[in-house]
């Protein structure tokens, strides 16, 4: 494809294996990412997290770590990484500087108990009563920019107070973190259950 010697300069010039400061900086204040993960025979998922800015802690300049909660129970990622410990992790900010950050790495998953005993300053989940299962520490292996080319602008919808006094996006009716609630969950959104439900009947 004749890009040989862009791809070269691209590592040369953009790829570090830590973070600097200004990477550390952005990771501190992200709200989202987008995680990629495969199992042990190279079978691929990519999932999505979000919180709170610094959920996604920067331990140092060669480590990220971030928490799992309860999810919908498949723990596909946390499975993957058990059996391929390679993960990729992709921030975007959309609304500020329109910018990425690839962090590629080594992960391993260490218990809630066993982080805080070594990093003792940790953030407390600001959700009463929610604790992660588990946090997940990744050891940078390469960082490196996406460029801003085909990056949207978005604009964050301003803040209110929900009922639980949680700040949520106007509109939004609260985050329903760990409810076993279906409909809340978004029930069958996508139709999957009630196809599957329909071809059994047949």
């Amino acid at each position: 494809m004749g890009t040989v010697d862009r791809a070269d300069r691209f590592y040369g010039e953009q790829v570090l294996d830590r973070l600097n400061s200004r990477m550390a900086e952005f990771v501190a204040r992200q709200e989202m990412f987008f995680l990629a993960t495969a199992d042990g025979q190279g079978e691929c998922d990519s999932t999505f997290r979000a919180g709170p800015p610094g959920f996604l802690q920067v331990l140092d300049a060669e480590t990220l770590a971030y928490p799992e909660y309860r999810g919908n129970g498949v723990m596909a990622s946390l499975g993957n990484i058990r059996e391929n410990p390679h993960v990729g992790i992709l921030m975007i900010d959309f609304s500020q500087d329109r910018i990425g950050l690839h962090v590629n790495g080594r992960a391993q998953l260490v218990t809630d108990e066993a982080m805080r005993r070594r990093h003792p300053g940790l953030p407390v989940d600001p959700v009463p009563g929610r604790r992660p299962q588990m946090w997940v520490e990744v050891e940078v292996e390469e960082a490196y920019i996406h460029c801003s080319k085909h990056i949207p602008k978005l604009v964050k919808a301003p803040l209110r107070q929900g009922v639980d006094g949680a700040q949520t996006a106007a509109g939004d009716d609260g985050q329903a973190w760990g409810t076993d609630d279906v409909r809340r969950k978004g029930g069958d959104y996508f139709e999957a259950a009630a196809r599957r439900r329909g071809l059994a009947q047949r």
